[in-house]
């Protein structure tokens, strides 16, 4: 499918009528530019701590659950505890969900941002179906 929209895309820029030599097109390998990025590295190293903090409270809640004497109270405490834990969980989950959709929007803008000043008419992300089309004019 990314294929053939490749293909589709390039056959309507080199059919369009316009002079190839006023097209500037800027190829972008997103992924690169991901991996290095300090937003992500920073979000990360944020949300590791965060799952080491969730960590230690599983930890503390199961030593609290053997501490109890009866196995009905370990049951009624266990309960509690894995639902708060899902809870938890389902939190931390659904905050780096949003915090990496902030990270990618202003990633995507930057790219953006970044073509436009540097003059290119037309940028796309690299990915594994790209094919490289060498023109000499």
């Amino acid at each position: 499918m990314k294929k053939v929209l490749s293909l589709t895309l390039m056959a309507l820029i080199l059919g369009s009528g316009l002079a190839m030599a006023e097209q500037r097109i800027a190829v972008v390998d997103v992924q690169a530019v991901v991996s290095k990025s300090a937003q992500v590295q920073a979000l990360k190293k944020e949300q590791q701590a965060k799952i080491t903090d969730l960590e230690k409270w599983l930890k503390t809640a199961q030593a609290d659950v053997e501490k109890q004497k009866t196995q009905d109270g370990k049951d009624k405490l266990l309960k509690k505890y894995n639902a708060e834990f899902a809870k938890k969980k389902e939190a931390l989950a659904k905050d780096y969900a949003s915090r990496l959709q902030a990270v990618d929007k202003s990633i995507t803008d930057t790219i953006a941002t970044q073509a436009r000043l540097k003059g290119y008419t037309l940028y796309c992300c690299k990915s594994p179906f790209t094919f490289k089309l060498k023109m000499n004019i």
